[in-house]
């Protein structure tokens, strides 16, 4: 074969070739689908610091991996059974998930591609997953103890306020983890001194009716839970409280304590982006879900605002100050 004849025959092999090699191309790049009940706003927030820590890893979007179009319903829990069934059929590689209700939406619209969850709280004691460190199923991911976190911010509370009686504690009957929610922070309250007043919301519009309610309850304080519809409405509830001279406690880091809220503790969303990306590094790496043991973060962040408690009358205790890991003054 000479020279002219190699040359033809090898470029008609490689024209051959270019379309399974571009078949290959696009195969290889995965694709991730992403379910959340949070404000829009808050959920691209995590994904900006989730591209950096996937990128770590090896993976860069447009490159080999993709993501499909965000999908979260701002705090309305019907909708969430619909967007699951939409995602599910766009068969994405892997689904990021944020909130017990929006985890089981996606466990009905699928048993079999792979789940990830990011900060869902308590899910054995829910039933999402089996076990901790075998988590079966399709499901796993970062989770936190939902009643602890809650029941540490109400010492802490407590703490910085010691002469409080009353904490009035917003829950969302329309999401299943409330139930749970309700009955440890009624124990929790008591244990402590203090009388706990239960105000629904469920859509949001109840919001006015709900602060009506700790009106007439004479409550001195709020706890604000993880909870996609009431984390929608914070400013709305720090506004209502700096107007009332109500301590506002918010459960999750710093980034969540509106301006007039007092205290704050929680994990951060950066260690939660972290924590996502390793899950999604493994299982597009060929890890099956149900092997890879939920994980808890490590780190918890307290800040507390010196201005609000100036402005309530509170003199914040030094050990508490030091505790701190962030001081608005």
């Amino acid at each position: 074969m000479d020279r002219r004849t190699f040359v033809a025959v090898t470029g008609g092999v490689l024209l051959g070739l270019a379309p399974m090699l571009r078949a290959q191309g696009q195969a290889a790049t995965r694709r991730i689908g992403m379910l959340s009940a949070f404000a829009r706003a808050e959920v691209e927030a995590f994904i900006a610091l989730l591209r950096p820590e996937l990128e770590k890893l090896g993976w860069t979007e447009g490159r080999n991996i993709a993501f499909l179009e965000l999908r979260t319903t701002e705090g309305r829990n019907e909708r969430l059974l619909s967007m699951a069934g939409e995602l599910v059929a766009e068969g994405p590689d892997v689904i990021l998930v944020q909130s017990v209700p929006a985890t089981r939406a996606l466990m009905q619209a699928t048993k079999s591609i792979p789940i990830v969850m990011v900060g869902v709280g308590s899910p054995v004691e829910l039933g999402l997953v089996a076990d901790y460190r075998r988590p079966g199923g399709n499901v796993t991911g970062a989770s936190y103890l939902a009643d602890e976190s809650a029941r540490k911010l109400l010492q802490l509370l407590k703490e910085a306020a010691p002469r409080l009686r009353s904490v009035a504690v917003l829950a969302n009957p329309t999401n299943d983890a409330a139930a749970a929610y309700v009955r440890q922070m009624r124990a929790d309250a008591a244990a402590l001194g203090m009388q706990a007043q239960i105000v629904d919301v469920s859509g949001p519009d109840d919001f006015e009716a709900a602060f009506a309610a700790i009106r007439r309850a004479n409550a001195e304080s709020i706890i604000l839970p993880p909870e996609p519809l009431i984390r929608s409405k914070r400013g709305a509830i720090a506004d209502f409280a700096q107007a009332h001279g109500l301590a506002l406690a918010v459960v999750g880091s710093s980034r969540y304590l509106p301006a007039g809220g007092l205290i704050s503790y929680g994990p951060t969303t950066a260690q939660y982006a972290q924590m996502a990306a390793g899950y999604v590094d493994r299982i597009l790496k060929g890890a099956k879900p149900g092997d890879l043991p939920v994980e808890q973060p490590s780190r918890f962040e307290l800040a507390l605002n010196l201005k609000t408690a100036k402005a309530l009358g509170l003199t914040i205790p030094p050990a508490l100050l030091q505790r701190a890991d962030e001081v608005i003054r």
